[in-house]
C-alpha cells in the first residue's frame, strides 16, 4: 500500500461543506497530566531568531518544551479525549486538517481515520526526532492519508488556503513567537469562500500559568485577536482547569508593525 509520509508535503485538497460545532464538550476533556514540569523560557532579543525580529516579542514567560507524550494513549482513549475534541471541532471525512506540535502522533492517527481516505492530516512538530519516529510510525501502520513535515518555532510552514482545521493541543503555550507564528499560521486556513466555509483553528490548553504548563484562556485570546483572529467558540470545565477554543480568521492580516503587545495576564486561578 502507498504511504505519503515524507517531506516536505504540498497543497492538499479541499473537502466538502463546513459541519456545524458541536456544542457539548465531554467532562474528561483535558484530564490528562503532563509527565513533567514546565520551565520557564527567558527570552531576549539577542536568541529571537532573525525571522522574527520584525514582530513584538512574547509578552510572558514561554513554557520549556516538555517532551511529546502527556500520557498513555490507552488511558486517553479510556477519556474518550481525542474522539470529544473531534466532535467539538465538527471534524467530518474529507476535511484537510493540519496536527502541529504532532509529537508521538496521538492525535494524527486519529484525525487520519477521522477524515477518512478523502480527507489529508499534515503532521508539523519542530522536533526532528518526534518526526522521525511519527514517519515510522505511519509508515508501520501504513497510513495513506498522512503527510510529515518538520516547522519552525516562529512559523507553521504550512501551504496557504489549505486547511479546514488546524489543531494546537497542548502545545501553544509552548510558541516561544506567538505573533509571529499565529501571523505565519492564518493564511493556512481556507477562507470563506471554500466549500466548507472558513477554516478554524481549535486550540486545547489548560487553564493556568505557563510556568504550569498551560496558558489563561484571557492571554490565548489576546494573542489570537491582536493578529486578527476571532474567537467563535469556547467551552471550559473549571473544575478540571481545560479548555476548548475555536478561531477564525477575521478581516485583512494585519503587517507585524500594527500588531499590539498583549499584557501578560497572568494565572486565572
Amino acid at each position: 500500500m502507498k504511504n505519503n509520509a515524507q517531506r516536505p508535503a504540498g497543497l492538499f485538497p479541499v473537502g466538502q461543506p463546513l459541519a456545524r460545532l458541536t456544542t457539548g464538550l465531554a467532562a474528561l476533556l483535558l484530564l490528562t497530566a503532563p509527565l513533567g514540569a514546565c520551565k520557564r523560557v527567558e527570552d531576549t532579543a539577542a536568541s529571537r531568531p532573525d525571522t522574527a525580529q520584525a514582530y513584538p516579542p512574547a509578552s510572558r514567560p514561554v513554557s520549556a518544551l516538555a517532551g511529546n507524550q502527556w500520557s498513555t494513549e490507552t488511558a486517553r482513549d479510556k477519556r474518550g479525549e481525542a474522539e470529544e475534541i473531534m466532535t467539538a471541532a465538527g471534524l467530518e471525512p474529507g476535511m484537510t486538517v493540519a496536527d502541529i506540535g504532532a509529537g508521538e502522533g496521538y492525535y494524527t492517527v486519529r484525525l487520519a481515520e477521522k477524515v477518512g481516505a478523502n480527507g489529508r492530516v499534515l503532521a508539523q512538530d519542530i522536533d526532528e526526532g518526534a518526526i522521525d519516529r511519527l514517519a515510522e510510525r505511519v509508515n508501520r501502520e501504513r497510513i495513506d492519508n498522512v503527510s510529515i513535515k518538520l516547522g519552525a518555532p516562529d512559523d507553521p510552514r504550512l501551504p496557504e488556503n489549505s486547511f479546514d482545521r488546524i489543531f494546537l493541543v497542548h502545545m501553544y503555550h509552548e510558541v516561544r513567537e506567538p505573533y509571529a507564528f499565529l501571523s505565519r499560521l492564518r493564511p493556512a486556513l481556507i477562507d470563506r469562500s471554500g466549500p466548507r466555509g472558513a477554516g478554524e483553528v481549535i486550540v486545547v490548553d489548560v487553564n493556568r500559568d505557563v510556568s504550569q504548563h498551560g496558558i489563561p484562556p484571557k492571554q490565548l485570546f489576546c494573542e489570537f485577536e491582536a493578529v486578527g483572529y476571532e474567537l467563535v467558540g469556547f467551552m471550559e470545565r473549571p473544575e478540571l482547569g481545560g479548555y476548548f477554543a475555536r478561531f477564525r480568521a477575521k478581516g485583512p492580516a494585519k503587517p507585524p508593525e500594527e500588531i499590539v503587545l498583549c499584557p501578560y495576564q497572568g494565572s486565572s486561578q
